[in-house]
């Protein structure tokens, strides 16, 4: 199981708005991340930066955040969450990986 960590910016005053989003999922997203292999999924939110802290767990060798071959549940997505967050041109979310320096079992 690979362990794979990363950060994105959400824009100012749109906390409540992305809580909001994350507790409305919609199935069919959370049918595709562990379709690749993705589990243990958590986003943190750090409110003095506005960064979300993310980790996840991977059995294969993509991650959520793989901007190769996209679905269209996943890029529908991205589509709806860009407003709240800063993105690359194809919406998906700039995603900055976090080097792992020290794990414990």
């Amino acid at each position: 199981m690979k362990r794979f960590a990363f950060k994105m910016f959400l824009k100012p005053g749109c906390e409540k708005e992305y809580a909001k989003r994350h507790a409305a999922i919609w199935p069919e997203l959370v049918a595709m991340i562990k379709e690749q292999g993705v589990g243990n999924y958590s986003i943190f939110w750090d409110k003095d930066t506005n960064i979300l802290f993310a980790y996840q767990e991977c059995s294969g060798e993509g991650n959520s955040q793989d901007t190769t071959d996209v679905d269209p549940v996943t890029q529908k997505w991205w589509d709806m969450m860009a407003d709240i967050m800063e993105v690359n041109e194809d919406n998906s979310p700039v995603t900055i990986p976090i080097e792992e320096v020290f794990h414990l079992d």
